[in-house]
Order: structure tokens, then sequence, then C-alpha cells
């Protein structure tokens, strides 16, 4: 039966409150729970929304713009700055990129997960040593890049001062494989502590009576590793991974420190184009093939080993 127009109806709500049906305009008031925790989003958006204005003007927008002008030459929609860019070193680039990228990764989490595993340990000295395990991250990439390149340098550098002891002597710049070594060795050094102290979060977050149940059971260091510490600590993993993966993509300020512009790598062939005005397309071009490369591997690192899936 219709409610006669302009005429109020009550209900109970869940909380035994009278609340008020306004039939006239057939819509229904909140609740008074409801009302607040709404006041209490919008409330949180408005805090959070210079955050979200900062991100789409100085990130989100600058990177559709550069993926538009990738594609234009000439004032037209081409493909040339991408075909063009194949002469200006774009597979060495790439290559050396993925080997430095995929090599220190590896180097960082079998060293970061060691570190953390001697971090998590009570033992006299611990808070020295995980204090001396921080410090290479607080140093700035540039001073370390500088340190490293006194350490390996062809001619009095502290690396062949130490091994002219046992009458050998390196030319560490020699090759592009060698340099691209110690680009991989600096790298290690500088962000193994950000991996670490993520691991070691992760692992304090194991309770040790199932380390001691484990035991109780007749599992051995390497069991218990790969049943309890592993699955525990993968989510974490992949955290990391994700963070330093996107990190050593866009490494930048090492390789040009410590070897210029050869050999090249992404973001030293997208600097050393941006600085010629007639190769700004080529910028473009391969700042767009990096941030799709980057776009795949966090997709990668996401679908292996993102937390919801260990979550279940």
């Amino acid at each position: 039966m219709a409610t006669p127009r302009g005429l109020q109806m009550f209900k109970y709500d869940s909380l035994n409150k009278v609340v008020m049906l306004n039939t006239a305009n057939d819509n229904t008031m909140l609740p008074r729970s409801d009302r607040i925790a709404l006041k209490q989003n919008l409330l949180y958006f408005l805090f959070a929304l210079p955050a979200v204005v900062y991100v789409i003007s100085l990130s989100f927008y600058p990177a559709i713009n550069v993926v538009y002008d990738s594609f234009i030459f000439k004032d037209k929609f081409s493909l040339s700055n991408y075909t063009g860019l194949v002469g200006e070193n774009l597979y060495p680039a790439l290559i050396d990129t993925l080997i430095v990228s995929v090599g220190a990764l590896l180097i960082q989490l079998m060293f970061a997960l060691a570190v953390a595993m001697i971090m998590i340990k009570p033992f006299k000295g611990n808070r020295i040593f995980s204090t001396i395990v921080i410090i290479p991250f607080g140093i700035s990439t540039v001073v370390s890049a500088w340190v490293f390149s006194e350490i390996f340098s062809a001619i009095g550098g502290y690396a062949n001062s130490f091994l002219i002891l046992f009458g050998i002597t390196v030319n560490w710049h020699a090759t592009s494989t060698s340099e691209l070594g110690i680009v991989m060795f600096s790298d290690f050094w500088k962000n193994t502590p950000l991996i670490a102290l993520i691991l070691f979060g992760g692992l304090s977050s194991i309770s040790p009576s199932m380390y001691e149940a484990a035991s109780v059971d007749g599992a051995g260091p390497f069991k218990r590793f790969l049943h309890i510490t592993l699955p525990a600590i993968a989510p974490l993993m992949g955290i990391a991974l994700l963070i330093r993966g996107v990190a050593e993509f866009n490494i930048f300020a090492l390789p040009l420190v410590l070897v210029g512009y050869s050999p090249p790598f992404m973001n030293t062939l997208i600097y050393s184009n941006y600085e010629s005005v007639l190769n700004v397309g080529f910028a473009y071009s391969a700042s767009v093939i990096l941030l799709v490369i980057i776009m795949i591997y966090a997709a990668i690192v996401l679908a292996l080993g993102g937390a919801p899936k260990y979550a279940k």
C-alpha cells in the first residue's frame, strides 16, 4: 500500500534507535553510526588529497606526457624515435641494465638473508654488528660511488694497493665485464642493508616455539629453514624484491660516477640523449621502454611473491 505523500514513517535500526524515513523523497536516512563513518572517511580523504594531487601532478601527468611525446617526431605521430634509438646503444644498455639489476638483486638477497639471520641471534655485540651493517644504507649514493671509484682506480687505487702485496695488479676498467662487476659490487654494498632490515622484520615475527617443535620432531636446520623460515618471510622477500628491483632498473648515479656513459645503462642512455636538443625524443622513447620493463618486473614479482598468495 502506498504511503501518502509527505507522511513520515519510523523504524528501528540495528542499535534500536529510531530512524526516520522521509517517504516524500523516497530516500532512507542513514543510521547515525553510518553518518559518522561517512564523515570520518571524508576527513581521511581530505587529509590524503594533497598526496593524491602531488602524485597525479608530478608523477602520472608527466609520465603520460612522456609516453605521448615519445611517439611524436617532427610534429607527427610516428615510431621514428623508437627505431632511431636502436642505433643509440639501446640493446647494450638494455643488456647491461638487466645483468647488473638481476645480478645485484640476487647477491643482495643472499647476503641480506644471511645478515638478517645473524642479527636475529642474541649474541654479545649484536647491536654493534647491526649498526655497522646499516651504515652503508645511510651514505649518499654519489659519495659511495666516489669512494668505490677511488677503491677500484686503475692507478693508485686501494684495491690494487692491497693486491700488489701478492704481486697482482688489475686494471678494473679494462673491459666492460669488469666495469659491470664494479657497479654491481658497489650497488650490493650500498643497498644490502635495506633488504636485510626488511627480512629481519619477517624473522622477528616467527615464534621460537615453532623451531623448538620442529626440532623435537626431528627436523634439521635445512628443513626448519625450508618449511618454517622461508614461508614466513616469503611475502617480505617479495616486497624487498619489488622495492629494490624498481630501484635497480633505475640505477643512474653509481654507473655515471664509476664508469661514465660506457658501458651504457638505460638511465645513462636517457640522460645522454636528453642533454642533446635533437635527441630528446630518443630520451622519451628510452624512458617508455624502461617503464614497460619495470611494470613487467613488478607484475611478475606481485604474481609470484605477493602477500595475498601466502595469506591464503
